[in-house]
C-alpha cells in the first residue's frame, strides 16, 4: 500500500488513542454501524485533506466502513499526529500522507498523493485540496461530484472563487453547520486553543491580559475561556457589529495599537492576514506571547517580526524568543500556525463528534445529489444538522419537548393575535 508517515511502527500507539477517541464520538459511532450496513459510498473515491488527529482517524474509518476508497494527507504542516497517520496506513489500510514538521514542498507533495486516487468527493480543511485539484491538477474536475469544506478560512476562500465564476464543481459549507460552529469554533477552538497556549508555555493565565484578535466564534470561544481563569480580556475587531457585542458581553475592546501595549498574550482567530503587524510588535512589552488560532499562519506577520530582531532561538517546544533591537523579547508559538494542534491535540473529540458526523453525511448527501447542484458553495442541509443535533442529545441523555399539534398550528397561522 502506498502511504508515507514518520513511523510506521507508532501504528499500535494510534490504534490505542483512535480508540480512546472513539469512546466520546457516540454520533459518528451511530453513523458508522449505518454505513456498515447499507454501504452508502460503496466504490466512491474520496480525497480527505484534514488534520490528522484521532478525531480524524475515527472519521476516515467511517467513510471506508461506508464503502469509500479513502486517501488521506495533512492540511496543516505541524497538526498531524505522526501515531494517528501511522494507524490510518496500518490497521486500517488507508492510503496516508502526512507527517508532523513537514516543509512545504513536501506538504504539497502529499496532497497530491492524494488526489491520485481521482477523487469523486473532496473533503478539506482549508480549501488547499480543492485549490489544488483547481490549480495544479485540472484533469481530475470532470470526475468530481462535490466537495466538503471543514473551516471558516476554507468556506471564505471558496465563497471568493464561487464569486469570480472559477469553482468548477459544488461544495457543501460543513463549516456553516449549525452543529458544527456553534460549537467545535466556541467549545473546540477556545478549549484546545487556551490547551495549547498553556502547554507551550506554562504561564499562569490568572491575572494576565490576554488580547483576542477577532470576536467570531473562535474568538468567543477562546475569550471565554481565558476568561474563566482569570485573564483579563481585551477584544480587537474591525466589524462594528461583533465589537459591539463584546463589549456588551464584558470585555473591553480596543484597537490593536493600543491592545499591543498592555497585553501579556496575543492570540489572533481572523481567517485574515497581518492582525499583528509591524507596526504593533516595536509597543509590546518585553516577554509577550503571540499566538494564532486561524488555519493559516499569514495572521502575525512573520517576516517583520523577523527584521526588527536581531536573532531568534527555540527556547522551549514550540516557543521562539524574537530579540528585538530594542532590546525586548517576543516569544512566537508553533511557528505562528494554530497553536491548539501544532502546540497541542486539538478539540476535544466529544466536539469533533458533531464536527465529523456533518462531514460524512454531507459526503454522503453531495454523492446522492450532485446533480441537482450548480457550482456553488451550499448549506448543510437543516435536516442533517438537526439529526445530528438529536443523535448527540441522545447519546448525552437528555430528552427535550415536542410542539403538540395546538402549538403547530398556532405557529403556522397568522390569524391568531391578542
Amino acid at each position: 500500500m502506498n502511504y508515507d508517515v514518520k513511523d510506521i511502527n507508532l501504528a499500535d500507539k494510534g490504534l490505542l488513542r483512535v480508540e480512546w477517541a472513539r469512546r466520546d464520538m457516540p454520533v459518528l459511532n451511530a453513523i458508522r454501524e449505518r454505513f456498515e450496513k447499507e454501504k452508502p459510498l460503496k466504490g466512491l473515491r474520496l480525497a480527505a485533506c484534514l488534520h490528522v488527529t484521532t478525531e480524524t482517524g475515527v472519521l476516515a474509518a467511517t467513510l471506508k466502513a461506508g464503502g469509500a476508497l479513502v486517501h488521506v494527507c495533512a492540511s496543516n504542516p505541524l497538526s498531524t499526529q505522526d501515531d494517528v497517520a501511522a494507524y490510518l496506513a496500518k490497521h486500517e489500510g488507508i492510503p496516508t500522507f502526512a507527517i508532523k514538521g513537514e516543509d512545504s514542498e513536501t506538504y504539497y507533495r502529499h496532497i497530491h498523493q492524494a488526489l491520485d486516487v481521482k477523487p469523486q468527493v473532496t473533503m478539506d480543511d482549508g480549501a488547499d485540496l480543492v485549490f489544488t485539484v483547481h490549480t495544479k491538477r485540472q484533469e481530475l474536475i470532470p470526475e468530481v461530484l462535490g466537495g466538503t469544506e471543514e473551516t471558516t478560512t476554507g468556506v471564505i476562500r471558496l465563497k471568493a472563487m464561487a464569486k469570480d465564476g472559477v469553482l468548477k464543481y459544488p461544495m457543501i459549507a460543513v463549516n456553516d453547520a449549525m452543529t458544527k460552529y456553534l460549537f467545535d469554533n466556541r467549545y473546540g477552538t477556545g478549549q484546545s486553543t487556551i490547551d495549547g497556549i498553556l502547554r507551550a508555555t506554562n504561564r499562569l493565565m490568572s491575572g494576565s491580559i490576554f488580547v483576542v484578535a477577532g470576536y467570531g466564534w473562535c474568538g468567543r470561544g477562546a475569550a471565554m475561556r481565558a476568561r474563566g481563569l482569570g485573564a483579563r480580556v481585551v477584544i480587537t475587531e474591525v466589524n462594528p457589529l461583533k465589537a459591539l457585542e463584546a463589549l456588551m458581553d464584558g470585555y473591553e475592546v480596543l484597537p490593536m495599537n493600543e491592545a499591543a501595549k498592555i497585553g501579556d498574550i496575543f492570540c489572533t482567530l481572523t481567517g485574515d492576514i497581518n492582525v499583528i503587524r509591524a507596526e504593533h510588535f516595536p509597543l509590546m512589552k518585553d516577554g509577550a506571547i503571540l499566538s494564532n488560532s486561524g488555519h493559516f499562519n499569514v495572521e502575525i506577520e512573520i517576516s517583520a517580526l523577523e527584521r526588527l530582531s536581531k536573532g531568534k532561538r527555540q527556547i522551549r517546544d514550540a516557543v521562539e524568543e524574537y530579540a528585538l533591537k530594542s532590546g525586548k523579547c517576543l516569544y512566537l508559538l508553533a511557528e505562528g500556525r494554530l497553536v491548539n494542534l501544532a502546540a497541542a491535540e486539538g478539540h476535544p473529540s466529544a466536539v469533533m463528534d458533531m464536527s465529523f458526523a456533518n462531514q460524512a453525511l454531507a459526503s454522503e448527501f453531495i454523492s446522492k445529489n450532485h446533480a441537482q447542484f450548480q457550482k456553488q458553495v451550499y448549506p448543510v442541509p437543516a435536516e442533517i444538522d438537526q439529526e445530528i443535533a438529536r443523535l448527540k442529545l441522545a447519546a448525552m441523555g437528555t430528552a427535550i419537548d415536542t410542539l403538540t399539534p395546538e402549538q403547530e398550528k398556532y405557529l403556522a397561522s397568522y390569524d391568531l393575535g391578542t
